[in-house]
C-alpha cells in the first residue's frame, strides 16, 4: 500500500483533531479512525466518520414502545430480537463513511450494491495514480468447470509467470500510451512542449481494469451488513471479499453487539425452505428420505445436505 504525501499529511492532520461532542461515539472504532488499513498490493480502506453506535439501534426500536415505557430488554437481546426476526429500519439509523482505494475492476462490482452515496475520484479532472493490482500467484487461478462465475485450480510455475508478466506489461504499456495522449506524465510534466494533450475525460478510456481508484463509500448499517453479508462470503470474489473481510473488523470496533448479531444469524445462520424444513424435520425423527418425494432438485437437496454437513446423503 502507498499513500501520497497529500494524504499522509490529511491523515495525520485529522487523527491530531481535539474535538468535543455530546454525540455517542465508538471507543474501539475511535482508535482506527482515519486510518490507513491496507488491501491487496494497493488498495485500503478508511473510517472517516461515523453516526451512532449499538444505543442508537436500541433507542430507534424502543421509540415505539412510547415515553415511560420501561426497558423490556437487555440490549443484547433487543438487537438480537431485531437481527433473528429481520427487522430493518433501526439499523438504519447508524451510518458509515469509508475512504476506499480498489481496482477499477472490484469497483464496478461493488458499485452493484446501489444502497450508498458514492463520489468517486475523477479521472476527468486529475489524472489516476500509476498502480496497478497485480494477483499474489496463490490467488491466480483457472476458469472453474462448474460455476462460470468462479475460479478453479491454482495455476503453477511457467502458467502463473506468464499471466503476470501479461498484466504486468498490458498494464503499464496502456499507461505510458495515457501518459502520451495527456502529454504529460503522472508527475506533473509535460512530455512535448510542442504537443498538445488529448482531453482526460478520453484518453482515460486506454486504461486497464486493475488501474486503481478511489472514492468515497457511505452507507447505514443496514445496507452494510447487506453487503458484507454476500461479499464476506466464500462464494465471493476473492478480491473484493478481502475488503469485506477488512471492513467486517471495523463493524465489530463500531458496533460489537450488532456485529455479534449479524455474525450469529447472517453469516453464520442458515435459510431453509418449506420443504427443507420437513426433510430436516424428518431426518430428525430417524426417518429415510428420498429426493424423488421432496419436490427438490438434486442441486437444491445438495446444498441443503452441505449446510446441514450430512454429506453422507450427497447426490
Amino acid at each position: 500500500m502507498k499513500l501520497t504525501e497529500e494524504q499522509k499529511k490529511e491523515i495525520k492532520e485529522q487523527q491530531s483533531q481535539q474535538n468535543t461532542t455530546k454525540r455517542v461515539t465508538a471507543p474501539e472504532l475511535e482508535k482506527i479512525l482515519y486510518d490507513a488499513i491496507p488491501i491487496l498490493d494497493h488498495g485500503f480502506i478508511r473510517v472517516v466518520d461515523y453516526m451512532g453506535d449499538d444505543t442508537s439501534v436500541v433507542q430507534s426500536a424502543r421509540v415505539s414502545y412510547g415515553k415511560g415505557t420501561k426497558k423490556v430488554s437487555t440490549d443484547s437481546g433487543l438487537i438480537k430480537y431485531l437481527m433473528r426476526h429481520w427487522h430493518s429500519t433501526p439499523f438504519e439509523m447508524c451510518e458509515i463513511k469509508y475512504h476506499i482505494k480498489l481496482p477499477i475492476f472490484i469497483a464496478r462490482q461493488w458499485i452493484r450494491h446501489r444502497t450508498a452515496n458514492v463520489n468517486e475520484y475523477s479521472a476527468r479532472y486529475s489524472i489516476l495514480d500509476k498502480e496497478f493490482y497485480l494477483p499474489e500467484p496463490k490467488n491466480l487461478a483457472a476458469q472453474s468447470q462448474i460455476n462460470r462465475q468462479g475460479r478453479g485450480e491454482i495455476l503453477e510455475g511457467d502458467q502463473a509467470k506468464k499471466v503476470l508478466e501479461l498484466l504486468k506489461n498490458d498494464a503499464e504499456q496502456t499507461y505510458n500510451n495515457y501518459e502520451t495522449m495527456l502529454n504529460e506524465r503522472y508527475d506533473g510534466s509535460t512530455i512535448d512542449e510542442n504537443g498538445v494533450g488529448l482531453a482526460r475525460e478520453l484518453a482515460r478510456m486506454n486504461l486497464t481494469l486493475n488501474t486503481y481508484t478511489q472514492w468515497y463509500w457511505k452507507t447505514d448499517l443496514l445496507n452494510l451488513m447487506n453487503f458484507l453479508r454476500l461479499r464476506a462470503d466464500h462464494h465471493a470474489q476473492y478480491e473484493i471479499r478481502a475488503y469485506a473481510d477488512a471492513m467486517l473488523d471495523t463493524v465489530k470496533k463500531w458496533v460489537p453487539i450488532t456485529y455479534g448479531a449479524f455474525m450469529d444469524y447472517r453469516v453464520g445462520g442458515i435459510e431453509v425452505s418449506a420443504k427443507g424444513k420437513i426433510i430436516i424435520q424428518k431426518l430428525i425423527k430417524g426417518e429415510n428420505v428420498s429426493i424423488d418425494d421432496t419436490g427438490l432438485s438434486k442441486r437444491e437437496w445438495n446444498e441443503l445436505m452441505e449446510a446441514f454437513d450430512l454429506k453422507d446423503k450427497l447426490i
